[in-house]
């Protein structure tokens, strides 16, 4: 059996494909992680915990903001349970909900949203996503035009990440 590990951060949407495709578990063998991530002072990051060929658990933490531009992700349902911090969730025609420490939220494939991080502290989230068609890119995201839009772009408004040396979420 695997001992439990931890992530390192993706710096890209290419890295966390081979990322996730790196700790595919085994079929009929379990994977065990701890959700331990370095808190960002700036900017965001992603740190993939574990995966099978269909599914995944990322690790997301962000300084202030968030996945800043309208977007779906129209191959893969997911879920965000937040850990810590607090985010406001908007949907396409600026719906908002306010998502605190163990709330969470279920994003069916092809539902537009955006969020940012609200509040004082860091916001940590666990993010699980699931696949729907094998044969298509589970980490596709679209935006609101139907384009292809990187997750790690200026478009969705990236910025360069600058970790606290001091504090760390776990």
């Amino acid at each position: 059996m695997d001992t439990t590990v931890t992530g390192h951060i993706s710096d890209n949407t290419d890295d966390m494909r081979a990322q996730i495709k790196a700790k595919a578990a085994v079929a009929g063998q379990p994977s065990f992680f701890h959700l331990r991530a370095q808190l960002p002072l700036q900017g965001r990051t992603d740190t993939p915990m574990a995966a099978t060929d269909r599914m995944w658990v990322v690790l997301k933490t962000y300084a202030h903001d968030g996945e800043n531009e309208l977007h779906a992700h129209p191959n893969e349902d997911h879920v965000f349970l937040v850990l810590q911090g607090e985010a406001d969730f908007y949907g396409p025609k600026e719906e908002t909900r306010r998502v605190k420490k163990f709330d969470g939220i279920l994003l069916p494939r092809g539902t537009f949203y955006w969020f940012r991080a609200v509040g004082t502290e860091p916001l940590v989230m666990a993010r699980v996503g699931a696949v729907v068609d094998a044969a298509q890119d589970a980490l596709a995201r679209i935006d609101s035009k139907g384009e292809p839009m990187d997750g790690n772009s200026a478009a969705n408004k990236t910025q360069p990440v600058i970790l606290d040396e001091k504090n760390w979420f776990e």
